[in-house]
């Protein structure tokens, strides 16, 4: 798991609403990082071994239980690493199906932090499952099955935790737990994050009886694991116990995995040689790998980890899993790792046939192009027949339908189709039609209605054909692409283990985009310093904008435009924030403003989420103009938040655009794009308002406002100059009162 320190020099009003939860306060707020420098990436290998995963996981634990791999992970790229509990199985370490694992609630709430797990096998043969949450405490809890993937039952069905926050000493963070079983059969607990402020790890032992309580723990002092972060992993070659872990920063190209050795579970440590021994690579295309777990097979040893997406998302937290070679010199001395793209190869032997549409031509209705001040990247077609979790195809825009056609270049028996989605956590809905002769199609699998997730999702039929045709028609989640990792075809059927299917989504299908302006607040038609109760909203979603605080219509006399003063109030909508804007949907915000002070926190322009409502990132968007680190678009979170590169110069009337398409952020200032970055959001609108001039939670703005409008699609760079051409404001003589 990746927790953040927090800057005190960036707390601003959202620490007001969070102060509820001291811990997340100090730890799930933190520093502004810096971006790194992107150089070419090569992400065109076809057939590679890494990333394993089609999807964002993290914090990878691997086991080995009978004859099946397991890989219990985070899910990341939602909502600060939260979502479903997952666990990933293959019998060859290379063909990987997911299951959704059914976890029991705590009393007081739904589980969303599911964070780095680890599992035990008990004395009573039964599994453990362990992982951190920061929901009601940051703590570790356990649960216990009969099998590997549950059915989960709690440890303590009043939710004590297995490790508690402040445990061993106060203010310690109780997460990033892995257990390791010594030779003698005791179990101890290696635990801690931003341990480099905390005093260093912590050890315990836990009760192999109750597989619930922990006992003799104590920090291991700084000194003996140089350097660290998080994620401790504790090993045993020969008499000698290796102390794994991450150093640096989990959100950049610094992260990177360190080793220190000792005589006993308990220490001392002394820092090995070679350190670290896994880093970021100098072409970039192993970027910040850290958070890792080992599997040994014999006398050979493999590494497990994550590393950052490409391209990066925003924050570093869309990470994906990868598995390579690790080598001891002797007991005590691990070589430098070196992480590869091909991977670890066919170290299992696999009854997987040959997959058909290996480098098979492919075209789509559309693919994206990023564009960016740090990207041009295209997610072609191809990339979903390269058979590499690390491209993808990824439609143009996130609108329905999208199709992805496949040439097999001569007719074949087809009789599985394996299809690896963005985000294996959602379903998607889907067609899959085949055909002779690319102009006579029938139907291969129908999941129009499709409610259930899966990756790979399965479809079986026995046909011959030479092309098909994927069409996506629809996501879970408002905002998501049609986007594919890899598709998958097969002569033949082959065993898929366990058969296990995940459960049926209640959540109807996204809404899509409407394509319309849907806020134009006007104010030519009202009175100048009139008293100003409420203004009509032009824009397709209708309704009032009703005046809250200190808000009048003015007239800018060194400018003579005639504008809305903001002084220390707000206009706030009688209409729900449509359903279109939620979690990742698409969105425009532009405004002509004029603010006389920048340098200073809030100075919110408009906000359409609950600032208050959720504590995790990207869970909040909102427009600003200030010199801060949320400047432009804040986040809920000063890593994710996007800062103006150049601050507009204050008292000066400004043509501010805020766009979102689903993929990427982008801030212009008067036409010209400012920043950007690659984002997957999570946005909080039920129940939220729109407000124009401040956030549910103050942040007011204080200054002039012209006009703004907002829409539920991302402008383009051509429209959104037309729009400044059009709706700038125009000098007038004073208005009448």
């Amino acid at each position: 798991m990746c927790l953040k320190k927090i800057n005190p020099t960036h707390i601003n009003n959202t620490i007001i609403m969070i102060k509820k939860n001291l811990f997340f306060v100090h730890y799930l707020l933190f520093f502004i990082v810096n971006g790194f420098a992107q150089e070419k990436v090569n992400v065109t290998m076809s057939n590679a071994g890494n990333p394993v995963l089609p999807g964002y996981f993290a914090d990878p634990t691997i086991k080995k239980f009978g004859d099946i791999y397991y890989i219990y992970a985070t899910t990341d790229n939602e909502m600060l690493a939260s979502g479903a509990p997952t666990v990933w199985y293959s019998k060859d370490l290379k063909n990987w199906y997911n299951h959704i694992m059914e976890i029991p609630s705590f009393t007081a709430k739904p589980i969303t932090n599911f964070w780095a797990p680890d599992i035990v096998v008990g004395n009573d043969g039964k599994y453990y499952l362990y992982f951190g949450n920061c929901e009601i405490g940051c703590n570790i809890y356990g649960y216990v099955s009969d099998t590997p993937i549950g059915p989960w039952k709690k440890l303590d069905e009043n939710d004590v935790p297995v490790i508690s926050n402040g445990y061993p000493r106060e203010g310690f963070p109780s997460l990033d737990a892995q257990f390791f079983r010594d030779t003698d059969g005791k179990i101890y607990s290696y635990w801690g994050t931003w341990v480099h402020y905390n005093g260093g790890y912590a050890v315990g032992e836990l009760n192999s009886i109750t597989m619930k309580d922990m006992s003799n723990s104590k920090n291991i002092p700084l000194s003996q694991t140089p350097a660290p972060f998080e994620a401790a992993y504790m090993m045993k070659k020969g008499n000698k116990y290796i102390l794994m872990y991450s150093g640096a920063s989990c959100h950049d190209e610094t992260y990177n995995v360190r080793y220190s050795y000792g005589d006993s579970p308990y220490g001392p440590f002394k820092e090995g040689p070679n350190n670290p021994i896994l880093s970021t690579t100098e072409d970039k295309t192993t970027h910040g790998p850290g958070h890792h777990s080992v599997l040994e097979d014999g006398n050979d040893y493999y590494i497990v980890y994550h590393k950052h997406d490409y391209p990066m998302t925003r924050g570093g937290l869309a990470r994906q899993v990868c598995i390579d070679k690790m080598i001891f010199e002797n007991d005590s001395t691990i070589k430098a790792v070196i992480p590869t793209a091909k991977g670890i190869g066919k170290i299992v032997k696999s009854e997987v046939p040959e997959n058909i549409t290996l480098n098979a031509k492919a075209t789509a209705s559309s693919y994206y192009h990023l564009q960016s001040l740090e990207y041009d990247y295209k997610y072609q077609p191809s990339f979903a027949t390269d058979d590499n979790n690390a491209t993808m195809w990824k439609a143009g825009n996130n609108s329905f339908p999208q199709d992805l056609t496949l040439d097999l270049g001569s007719v074949k028996e087809i009789k599985r189709i394996m299809t690896q989605f963005e985000f294996a956590s959602y379903y998607y809905q889907y067609t899959l039609e085949y055909s002779k002769d690319g102009k006579t199609w029938e139907l291969y699998a129908d999941k129009s209605k499709n409610r259930t997730a899966g990756s790979p999702m399965i479809d079986d039929k026995s046909v011959s054909a030479r092309f098909l045709k994927l069409k996506v028609l629809g996501t879970e989640k408002t905002g998501l692409y049609a986007a594919v990792w890899n598709i998958k075809v097969y002569s033949s059927l082959f065993e898929i283990p366990l058969q296990l299917e995940n459960k049926k989504s209640t959540i109807e299908p996204s809404v899509a985009s409407a394509h319309k302006m849907l806020l134009d607040l006007d104010v030519n038609s009202e009175k100048y310093n009139s008293s100003l109760t409420s203004i009509p909203n032009k824009g397709t979603l209708g309704g009032i904008f009703t005046k809250t605080g200190e808000v009048s219509i003015s007239w800018d006399k060194e400018d003579k435009i005639k504008a809305v003063n903001f002084k220390n109030g707000a206009l706030i909508l009688n209409k729900p924030t449509p359903k279109s804007l939620a979690w990742n949907g698409s969105y425009s915000v532009a405004t002509w403003v004029k603010n006389p002070e920048v340098d200073k926190e809030g100075e919110v322009l408009a906000s359409w989420c609950d600032r208050s409502k959720y504590n995790l990132a990207n869970s909040y968007n909102a427009l600003a103009y200030n010199s801060g680190h949320y400047g432009a678009a804040p986040h809920l979170d000063g890593h994710f938040d996007m800062k103006y590169n150049k601050v507009p110069e204050q008292n000066k009337w400004h043509y501010h655009v805020l766009t979102f398409d689903g993929v990427v952020e982008k801030i212009y200032v008067d036409g010209v794009l400012d920043n950007a970055q690659n984002m997957m959001l999570s946005s909080a609108v039920e129940n939220a308002k729109i407000i124009i001039g401040a956030s549910d939670i103050g942040e007011n703005y204080s200054g002039l406002m012209a006009s703004l409008k907002m829409y539920d699609y991302a402008l383009s760079k051509e429209e959104l100059i037309d729009l400044m051409k059009k709706s700038a404001p125009k000098a007038t003589k004073e208005p009448s009162k």
